[in-house]
């Protein structure tokens, strides 16, 4: 497994270890956990590289 391949898999991990805590939440305290969680991923993605060419 690659390099790339391998952050790629701990970071899928990470996301469904993040998941599964959200999910054992009351409902209200997921609602602000999900909401956290589109927050970083949104900035996650912002700060990744660029498609110039789309």
């Amino acid at each position: 497994m690659s390099m790339d391949a391998e952050g790629h898999e701990a970071r899928r991990e990470d996301l469904l270890s993040t998941l599964e805590v959200i999910e054992e939440q009351p409902l209200a305290e997921r609602a602000v956990a999900y909401a956290a969680l589109h927050d970083e991923l949104a900035r996650r993605l912002e700060s990744g590289p660029r498609d110039t060419h789309a």
